[in-house]
């Protein structure tokens, strides 16, 4: 059982701490840096005012852009799953015809 260590990131030009696996560090990390970077994108467009509004539309514009991967990533999976079903019953027609 690995003990949780506690992991320093910075957002948008704050320290926060925060108690992670050690195996999720990388991981956590990862998106410490996805997060700022976006809020800092969000910030440098001049359009939010005020961190809680920042990290809002951060939060909103992850959660979208998840959601849409999702999505399509679910459609593609249905695409190749009714092209494997064709391929299979191809299969099946071809061989039912070569059976004595």
């Amino acid at each position: 059982m690995s003990t949780a260590l506690t992991v320093t990131l910075h957002i948008l030009d704050k320290e926060y701490r925060v108690s992670c696996p050690p195996e999720e560090r990388s991981n956590l990390e990862q998106a410490a840096r996805h997060l700022d970077t976006t809020m800092r994108d969000i910030r440098n467009s001049g359009k939010v005012i005020g961190i809680e509004r920042i990290a809002v539309m951060a939060a909103l514009n992850i959660s979208h852009d998840m959601l849409t991967g999702t999505r399509q990533q679910d459609s593609t999976l249905d695409s190749q799953q009714k092209h494997i079903n064709d391929l299979v019953s191809r299969l099946d027609q071809a061989l039912a015809r070569h059976q004595p």
